[in-house]
């Protein structure tokens, strides 16, 4: 499964980073030769730390307060994929992500988001032309996200707040 994905994708050595639990399967011989041989760099959980990829716990948390985010059981097997599928369907091909400037992953995957990005600075450019009181400052300028990271680094530069304990 995982070359006929590196395949069909066209994920290159180096390219991809899997992270997984700490079971037996994900520590097996064979998948490791695999993914060794692919070139896919392999990250494991701490034992017994359930929450260690921060991906999934991001995606699950989405899940979680969608308005329609089931609060019985589910009646059968085919009602729960179905709610899982169709969730799947909006948060790949509707929802726009905040962290790739308000793109869908689906058009993010498919290389549309360059396009779109460019397409928006022109429509922003135009109507602050049009109407130029409506803006304070500048236009919003929808840069390219080359690299997405969930909790990224604070800047060092930030100015330090002064002490207000200290006397002047």
């Amino acid at each position: 499964m995982i070359k006929d994905i590196c395949q069909r994708e066209g994920i290159l050595p180096g390219q991809v980073t899997l992270h997984s639990d700490n079971g037996s399967p994900m520590k097996g011989t064979i998948l490791l030769f695999t993914l060794e041989t692919l070139g896919i760099a392999t990250s494991l959980s701490r034992p017994s730390v359930s929450n260690d990829n921060p991906y999934s716990e991001s995606a699950f948390k989405t899940l979680k307060y969608r308005p329609e985010y089931p609060v019985n059981p589910f009646d059968n097997l085919q009602d729960a994929r179905a709610w899982v599928e169709h969730v799947v369907h909006w948060y790949n091909q509707e929802h726009r992500h905040s962290a790739i400037e308000f793109v869908t992953p689906a058009q993010r995957h498919a290389g549309h988001d360059k396009a779109l990005l460019a397409q928006r600075k022109i429509v922003y450019t135009k109507a602050r032309a049009a109407n130029p009181t409506r803006w304070a400052g500048q236009i919003r300028q929808w840069p390219y996200v080359k690299e997405v990271h969930l909790n990224p680094q604070k800047s060092r530069e930030k100015k330090e707040k002064p002490d207000s304990k200290k006397a002047a």
